[in-house]
């Protein structure tokens, strides 16, 4: 882990060739999801394979760039696409641009992904708040000699997303009449998806979601003190008894059907942040 804070500098040196406003928030858009760009004012746009040491996206519905500019009144700098171990990426490789959105000043990630239900309670369509997580990847993006500069040797996980700012999103779910469940996501390394025995032990141990990402996010945003709140769209039911064959372009159908939703949830975070910094309303 050593080199990583090199590697992180020379990210951050280049970015602000093009962009040299401080970020409030990071933004990372999952599977479907990257209409939300569409609010951003946009001031800067950069390439993955531009920036040096980031990946490059390969997932299907990923585009692949960094948006930098103001939305709802904050500077955030946006994932346009994220990526994942199923496409061999190691995990610090993954995390990377969570590590450049803290040393350009960011204080606040928010995660965005596609998932797939467990929770017999949820629909398609549906929005979930993420509470809390279970790491079932095989893998840690902090195992390894750990570098100061970047964050303690052992991370505190007692409150890996913000509790303010769940209740927030839930509150506006309510006035808005979306629905937004809270629960657990679980993170398995993919790429292929769950066997129905593997469902139920999912379920058992206390998922309400399972998905393929946003876990080595958030294991690194907080090894770094960066405060996260995630949302999840629940794309696909994966209820073992009555289970059907996953289809792609349905997930990702439904994932964009329920962007007017998420951003309604994004923004009304960006608020409170905005709020919280004493910005104003």
């Amino acid at each position: 882990m050593l080199d990583l804070f090199d590697k992180i500098q020379e990210s951050v040196e280049f970015i602000r060739r093009g962009w040299t406003s401080v970020p409030r928030a990071g933004i990372i858009l999952g599977t479907g999801l990257g209409n939300l760009v569409e609010q951003i004012d946009v001031e800067a746009s950069i390439e993955y394979g531009d920036i040096p040491h980031f990946p490059q996206s390969t997932a299907i519905s990923h585009r692949g760039r960094l948006v930098c500019g103001q939305l709802n009144g904050l500077n955030v700098m946006a994932m346009e696409g994220r990526f994942h171990m199923y496409e061999g990426y190691s995990l610090k490789q993954i995390t990377l641009p969570v590590r450049v959105m803290r040393a350009l000043g960011a204080e606040l990630l928010l995660v965005t992904n596609a998932c797939g239900g467990m929770n017999p309670n949820y629909r398609c369509g549906d929005l979930m708040l993420i509470d809390d997580h279970i790491n079932l990847m095989g893998d840690n993006p902090l195992i390894g000699i750990n570098d100061d500069r970047l964050g303690p040797r052992f991370p505190d996980m007692s409150e890996p997303y913000d509790r303010r700012l769940i209740d927030e999103a839930l509150s506006i779910a309510r006035r808005e009449d979306i629905v937004a469940h809270r629960g657990v996501f679980v993170a398995v390394s993919g790429p292929n998806l769950e066997t129905r025995a593997e469902y139920r032990f999912l379920r058992a141990i206390g998922s309400d979601v399972v998905g393929m990402s946003t876990v080595p996010e958030v294991i690194v945003a907080r090894h770094a003190g960066l405060r996260v709140a995630g949302i999840s769209i629940i794309t696909d039911m994966c209820l073992p008894d009555a289970l059907a064959e996953a289809n792609v372009a349905e997930i990702i159908a439904t994932a964009n059907a329920a962007q007017p939703s998420l951003t309604k949830l994004v923004l009304g975070i960006l608020d409170a942040e905005k709020r919280a910094a004493g910005q104003g309303s």
